[in-house]
């Protein structure tokens, strides 16, 4: 039984770490994409959500770190510490978006339309809420916080999207540009939540001995 459980967990942790790679293939494309249109379109929303992008980017690379380390115990002080710079990139990207976005409303900056920007952001939002779901119920089977956390990160890309989508299309069809630098601020509010909420996480637990999936105590 404790065989067939520690095989269990080695599945789990191969599937995590293909999940992780998958998001940051796709996020490298995105970073790319996203912020080339938004430049084109002087696009703030675009913008902000290629910078997010970078911050999943190192978010996926602090927990890919976590899933090869084989020693991995959910418990242990290199899983508080993953969940610390997670938060740490969350309020670095909301300090510099709110920046951003307050500049953008003050200034009265007009983006321009871009369709191939709302083409990008409808996919997204698509492999977004796929790869989240799936890195949730791997993650809690693994026992792993850092894939759970990066989870809840991965489907706040996948609002994020959708938000900004609704932003472009309300500035295409209405004319209401002050939504591209109200998306920016969305993405920066929900940026330092997800910060706070990771900070809190990386706590000690009071189970923090528990043993992780598949292992014995």
């Amino acid at each position: 039984m404790t065989g067939t459980r520690t095989r269990r967990a080695e599945q789990l942790r191969r599937r995590g770490i293909r999940l992780e790679w998958a998001t940051n293939v796709w996020n490298s494309l995105e970073v790319g994409v996203t912020l080339a249109l938004g430049v084109a379109a002087h696009s703030l929303a675009l913008i902000a959500f290629g910078l997010d992008s970078i911050a999943e980017l190192f978010a996926s690379t602090v927990v890919l770190g976590n899933l090869h380390d084989r020693r991995h115990d959910p418990g242990d002080r290199r899983v508080h510490r993953s969940l610390r710079r997670l938060a740490v990139a969350f309020w670095v990207l909301g300090a510099f978006l709110v920046a951003a976005g307050v500049r953008g409303l003050v200034l009265g900056t007009r983006p321009g339309s871009s369709p191939l920007g709302m083409a990008w952001l409808a996919s997204a939002a698509l492999v977004m809420f796929v790869l989240a779901v799936m890195k949730r119920v791997t993650g809690r089977e693994l026992g792993s916080e850092p894939l759970q956390a990066e989870a809840a990160l991965t489907f706040l890309d996948g609002c994020l999207s959708s938000g900004i989508l609704l932003a472009l299309v309300l500035n295409a069809t209405l004319g209401w540009w002050w939504t591209d630098a109200g998306a920016a601020l969305v993405v920066a509010g929900f940026a330092v939540a997800e910060g706070v909420r990771h900070w809190r996480e990386s706590a000690p637990h009071a189970d923090d001995h528990a043993c992780p999936a598949g292992g014995t105590a």
